[in-house]
């Protein structure tokens, strides 16, 4: 492990020195990384220092030890905290007990003790990040739990919930080989319930018939197929790929042979339904949800068959339409891109087109529909729409629908960069404008003694771990020390032009104690408010 930083706190200077120059640091694991005056001064300086120890006295000016691991609990509750104190005080033993110290040590501190103590410390945290750290651990849990994540992963893909861009490196995260595929269908494999007899296989162990017939299924499909199959709501689903090899009518045939042999090899009969196929993965869902149909037709033509949904209801070749998952994935893929998926959702929208049998007026609706869910979305976010576009000329066309069906995707796949590129340049305003916002709060509440990043983020509906990073990136600094920044530079303009006793100023720019206010004043100024103005001063 590499040294762990750790920071000293105490109001003695003399005692600071002391315990850094006494101590070997790195020989015991750690890098002094810097120290405070007090527990106020502390928390300022955690953000910037980043320590995984705290080293810290309990009786100090401005904010004593207890109060600050109290706080340092609150925002940074994996640092270590070690307490010193000079009163042999068991409050305060219990009190540090109580807000998880890691240790509770006497003044004067002794450097032996402190080295044991040290090396415990150091103990803990290695033993931490080891059980962070331990890949072999994770890698075993993960593997554990690939079977479970997979059949949820495949129950997500068939209800059309999972993400479209990652479809493909999750099925090869989970070992399914299933891709580049000619088309693909789904299959839903029904057990039928059947009057117990003495001369069933299962007889005494029916809870073993669903296993025996997956495997059984899998045993059949594996010596021509690509397939995975997998328990959802519905039954024992398979997804089968069918490649140039081979053809859906011959999978027809060996899915026929499949019930027939069930029944004469397993005494078990099985009614298999069958889905439309469908050229892309993303719209497994659609040959998902049609198996299931085919299923509900048993009652009418009868179990231990296969049900083909195409023999029961006849593919309509009427019908084509943006339908709302179509919208929702074109929006989506605008809004956040990536590039890759923006120009793959646009194409399969555009391929839909290639299997529809309809009037040439219907190509044209199903387009325009397009580019109107699309202009809705300009509007919806005030993006200029003729910059959208390469011309005014295109824009026209897109409207009046004239484009061929080829021409449609590559075309239209520019435009909904430019609206991803315009939305990504809108958020980046609207976080420059949060920022001038937050301090334009800053400036009208400074005087506020309990203004806080948390009263500053219910202002701005934000929550404060992601607004302290955003104002740290576009300012260089942190909340705390823009506002001291505020409040010094006002109290400099009332030292300068009023007459006001120090502790008025003080208040006046947001703190209640007027020592403090000169402690940090002189921190910043290297000279205290009173010599600062110079003879006239009266603080």
């Amino acid at each position: 492990m590499g040294l762990y930083r750790i920071m000293l706190v105490d109001d003695e200077e003399e005692v600071r020195k002391a315990i850094i120059h006494k101590m070997n640091w790195e020989q015991l694991g750690f890098v002094m990384v810097g120290d405070a005056e007090n527990g106020q001064d502390a928390l300022e300086k955690l953000e910037q220092m980043e320590p995984d120890v705290v080293m810290t006295d309990i009786r100090m000016p401005y904010m004593d030890g207890l109060t600050l691991t109290g706080k340092i609990r609150e925002k940074y509750p994996s640092v270590k905290i070690l307490i010193f104190s000079g009163y042999d005080d068991f409050e305060y033993a219990q009190r540090a007990i109580k807000l998880n110290a890691a240790e509770y040590i006497l003044k004067p501190v002794n450097g032996e003790e402190l080295a044991a103590i040290l090396r415990r410390i150091k103990k803990n945290l290695d033993e931490e990040i080891e059980q962070r750290r331990n890949i072999n651990m994770l890698q075993e849990r993960y593997l554990s739990s690939l079977p479970i994540l997979r059949e949820l992963y495949l129950n997500d893909l068939v209800r059309m919930s999972a993400d479209v861009g990652t479809i493909a490196p999750k099925l090869r995260e989970y070992g399914i080989n299933i891709l580049d595929a000619r088309k693909w269908l789904t299959a839903m494999i029904h057990v039928e319930q059947e009057e117990k007899t003495e001369n069933q296989v299962f007889s005494e162990h029916q809870e073993l018939i669903p296993i025996s017939v997956r495997d059984f299924v899998e045993d059949y499909l594996r010596m021509h197929y690509r397939f995975v199959t997998f328990n959802s709501a519905d039954g024992i689903t398979v997804i089968i790929a069918v490649d140039e090899s081979n053809t859906q009518t011959g999978l027809m045939n060996l899915l026929s042979d499949i019930c027939k042999e069930s029944r004469r090899l397993l005494g078990v009969s099985i009614t298999i339904g069958v889905g439309r196929s469908c050229d892309t993965l993303q719209e497994i869902g659609r040959s998902y949800r049609t198996c299931v149909d085919a299923l509900g037709y048993r009652a009418i033509v009868g179990g231990g068959k296969v049900i083909y949904i195409n023999d029961m209801e006849p593919v309509s070749r009427g019908k084509l339409q943006l339908d709302d998952k179509g919208e929702a994935e074109l929006t989506a893929a605008i809004k956040f891109g990536p590039e890759e998926l923006i120009e793959s959702v646009i194409r399969n929208l555009a391929i839909k087109m290639d299997d529809a049998k309809v009037h040439a007026r219907q190509y044209q609706v199903y387009m325009l529909s397009i580019v109107n869910s699309m202009i809705r979305l300009m509007q919806q976010y005030d993006l200029n729409i003729s910059e959208m576009f390469d011309s005014g000329e295109q824009y026209t066309d897109m409207l009046d629908g004239l484009y061929c069906r080829e021409e449609f995707a590559e075309r239209l796949i520019p435009v909904a960069r430019r609206m991803n590129e315009a939305l990504n340049r809108e958020r980046d305003n609207t976080t420059k404008q949060v920022i001038r916002q937050a301090k334009e709060y800053i400036r009208e509440n400074y005087a506020n003694p309990e203004l806080s990043v948390e009263m500053l983020c219910r202002y701005l509906h934000m929550s404060p771990a992601y607004f302290s990073t955003v104002f740290k990136k576009e300012t260089g600094q942190s909340y705390v020390n823009y506002l001291t920044e505020v409040r010094l530079n006002k109290a400099v303009e009332l030292l300068s032009e009023t007459d006001d006793k120090t502790y008025m100023i003080a208040q006046k720019v947001g703190y209640q104690e007027q020592n403090y206010f000169s402690y940090v004043f002189k921190k910043q100024y290297g000279v205290s408010p009173t010599k600062y103005r110079g003879p006239k001063g009266n603080g």
